[in-house]
């Protein structure tokens, strides 16, 4: 037998089972008949697929309402009540754990913070003891783990090499760090491509195939989409937009850099606006809020702020001509007229036929549900990969060691 004969028809089981995980993720429940009606694929081939899906803790079984006669059928939807898994989003200030099911919905009453801590050590036993606790605690087989992250991450290396706003990650594998102390499978993923996971997965961009992300949160950076796919570079570090001089003269960057645009734009540009003007250091939370209260009038940093926000979206725009551009960050909820504002000075900036071809839109994902998405995705892909997918949503080893763990073909 030649070894192309003998990769075949595994790699075409693998293919078939991600046909079927698609479309159950695609159209929400249904019966096996159902699945290989819409799938297109044999009945005896759809079950095939399904017992190792099963086996595989990536879907279960339910019984449909009963019916006026006649048994119920049985129902195939993303495993929630056996499987689970984790999110973690690494900010500058604060870190949150989450839960969720293979469905992708956050178990609201268990979301955990924790103040990010000083040093990397202290960051790696906080993470692995919230993990182990969400492990045991659900009762369900935890199938992985995905950690957004700012800054740069190396995804042939999967190493954080510059995070000027979460030092103490730089250098450090944590992924692999929290791998091998947990034994699931973990992956890093830069917060700005989780956030176009969270939008495509459970936003405003469903069916959505080419868009861009523009993340102002702690930072700014850029997430690209094309063609369904994540743009990340040759090593995952492309769309550091915020890292672009926009002041010759301005303050320092926790890159090492001065002027960069996410000292001026953005959530920490505005917070730290707020600062100057009041004499003493606030957060992002605390200078919106005083904002909104009308303790203070913060209109001129906020104009400012938006200006120079306007500078960044015009050149993702004349740069990428996305279909549509989502912009996530709080300062908008500071003024209901902010983003309006942005938009129009934006209009200014842009190229006229380029803005003429984009949506500008505010996300509505969180990074909490990017890493959600990262990690359904990075399993989805374990079945079978896309052809060009990204390294670090491309697992090797935690959907087929969780095949073999439980006996499945």
């Amino acid at each position: 037998m030649n070894s192309l004969s003998a990769v075949q028809p595994n790699l075409l089981s693998r293919i078939n089972e991600r046909q079927v995980l698609r479309a159950i993720q695609s159209l929400g429940p249904m019966s096996r008949a159902e699945v290989a009606r819409h799938s297109g694929i044999s009945a005896p081939t759809v079950s095939r697929a399904v017992e190792a899906l099963l086996k595989a803790g990536l879907l279960e079984e339910s019984r449909a309402p009963e019916l006026l006669r006649g048994r119920p059928a049985k129902r195939l939807r993303l495993a929630t009540d056996a499987s689970q898994v984790l999110g973690l989003v690494i900010d500058a200030h604060t870190c949150r754990m989450v839960s969720a099911g293979l469905d992708g919905e956050i178990d609201g009453a268990r979301i955990r913070e924790f103040v990010t801590p000083d040093s990397y050590e202290c960051l790696l036993d906080i993470a692995a003891s919230e993990a182990l606790a969400f492990m045991a605690y659900s009762g369900r087989a935890t199938l992985g783990m995905a950690i957004s992250m700012p800054g740069l991450i190396n995804t042939r290396t999967a190493v954080s090499v510059l995070s000027p706003n979460v030092p103490i990650t730089n250098t450090h594998a944590m992924g692999r760090d929290l791998e091998s102390r947990l034994g699931i499978g973990c992956l890093m993923v830069q917060e700005a491509d989780a956030l176009c996971l969270a939008e495509r997965r459970f936003g405003a961009a469903l069916g959505v195939d080419d868009f861009a992300m523009l993340d102002v949160s702690t930072g700014v950076g850029l997430g690209i989409v094309s063609g369904g796919r994540l743009i990340t570079g040759y090593s995952g570090l492309a769309g550091e937009i915020g890292h672009i001089t926009v002041e010759l003269d301005g303050r320092q960057c926790g890159c090492g850099n001065s002027g960069c645009l996410e000292t001026v734009a953005g959530d920490s540009a505005l917070a730290h606006a707020v600062s100057q003007k009041l004499g003493k250091v606030v957060s992002v939370q605390h200078a919106l809020s005083l904002i909104r209260s009308g303790e203070i009038d913060a209109r001129a940093e906020m104009n400012r702020t938006c200006r120079y926000l306007a500078v960044g979206v015009a050149a993702v725009i004349n740069m990428l001509n996305p279909s549509t551009l989502f912009v996530h960050g709080e300062l908008f909820s500071a003024d209901a007229s902010l983003f309006g504002s942005m938009v129009e000075e934006t209009r200014r900036r842009a190229l006229p036929p380029s803005f003429a071809d984009c949506r500008i839109v505010q996300a509505r994902g969180s990074k909490r549900q990017g890493a959600i998405a990262a990690v359904i995705e990075y399993l989805t892909n374990g079945v079978a990969p896309e052809l060009n997918q990204q390294r670090y949503l491309t697992p090797e080893s935690s959907y087929m060691a969780l095949k073999q763990a439980t006996g499945s073909r």
